[in-house]
């Protein structure tokens, strides 16, 4: 099968510049970079004489080349969950997301996402071996409360719901279950002494255990959130955080965002200095956006037992291979264990 850089001709550019500007030519495509993980990512320059209003640089997602990786993003659909999330609600969310351009669905092929490379803003894409700042951080839990107020309780969400929490979500759950086990057993195998060795049977406890720990994680307001919000999954403008990265969108818990990005975007040592004060935070923006939100030592219990899901993600990225760098992998699995560890995470479910 042909892959994405076969299909980026300038015919294919032209068509998706017909769809926003009259009269305008492309006269070339040049591919910048390729890589290769949970998506085929591919960075292109086209040249065409339009005004500067209509960009030039493109960020093309396309179904990984990795076939490991690709069977088990293609079930439960997560480019087509993307390509939805700009097209119906993009306008809605109160946060800076990629301008979309086009997205493609050819049969064989899977779902193509084309945006407007941030580049094209004056902006910089996150690395997801960044260690984020306490000032950073609190700009984007300030942008997060104020994501989750605005569909708390689902408000807002109702057209949405079959595909944000309907059977292509059940069904990812359901195989995330299945294959728990024996991906945590090998995630802590090739991590190694970065999870010490007493963490070990509470993490296997938990995957055995996911179903019900998974139906556990819901049991707070619930709202639209990211779910992947380690920090290669931002972009700054101007000390600005903006969103990238929408595949996993989901109804779910908002604290679980908070919990997944401070466990994967900061050190250990500055996630500790600044934890409580931006869970206060988020709980005020929360309340100043009107929402009747948990108190600070509510929404505390709460996140102690969802930093349980950015460490098994980490661990089952690195079990699956080919996702994301090796050493970056570890080093996140590093900070998502020292916030479980420092949580007693585990001892907040009840398995009985």
């Amino acid at each position: 099968m042909p892959g994405i850089e076969d299909r980026l001709t300038t015919s294919w550019a032209q068509r998706i510049v017909d769809q926003h500007a009259q009269n305008v030519v492309v006269s070339g495509i040049k591919i910048n970079s390729v890589e290769v993980g949970t998506t085929t990512r591919v960075r292109v320059t086209v040249d065409h004489n339009g005004p500067q209003t209509l960009p030039r640089r493109w960020f093309i997602k396309a179904p990984s080349k990795l076939w490991r990786v690709r069977m088990i993003t293609a079930l439960p659909r997560l480019l087509q969950t993307e390509a939805r999330f700009y097209q119906e609600l993009v306008n809605s969310v109160p946060v800076t997301c990629p301008t979309i351009l086009s997205t493609q669905q050819q049969w064989g092929q899977g779902t193509t996402v084309v945006l407007a490379d941030v580049t094209e803003v004056g902006a910089t894409a996150g690395s997801p071996c960044d260690a984020l700042t306490g000032t950073q951080a609190a700009a984007v839990v300030e942008r997060l409360s104020r994501l989750h107020a605005r569909f708390w309780h689902k408000v807002g969400l109702e057209s949405a719901d079959d595909w944000l929490a309907g059977s292509m979500r059940r069904l990812e759950d359901r195989l995330g279950s299945a294959l728990a086990v024996p991906l945590m057993r090998r995630g802590l195998s090739l991590a190694g002494s970065v999870v010490p060795a007493e963490l070990h049977p509470s993490a296997r406890t938990y995957a055995g255990n996911r179903r019900q720990a998974m139906k556990f994680l819901e049991t707070g307001p619930l709202t639209l959130v990211h779910h992947d919000l380690h920090p290669g999954n931002f972009f700054w403008r101007e000390s600005q955080p903006g969103f990238l990265d929408w595949q996993l969108v989901r109804i779910g818990e908002g604290i679980g965002d908070v919990a997944y990005f401070l466990a994967t975007a900061l050190t250990p040592e500055t996630r500790r200095e600044n934890e409580l004060d931006l869970l206060t935070r988020y709980q005020q923006v929360l309340a100043g956006e009107g929402v009747a939100a948990p108190d600070v030592a509510s929404l505390l219990k709460r996140y102690r037992v969802h930093l349980a899901y950015p460490f098994e993600a980490m661990v089952v990225t690195l079990a699956v291979g080919g996702m994301m760098d090796r050493g970056t992998n570890l080093e996140l699995i590093r900070r998502a264990t020292a916030a479980v560890m420092d949580h007693d995470t585990y001892s907040g479910f009840d398995w009985k």
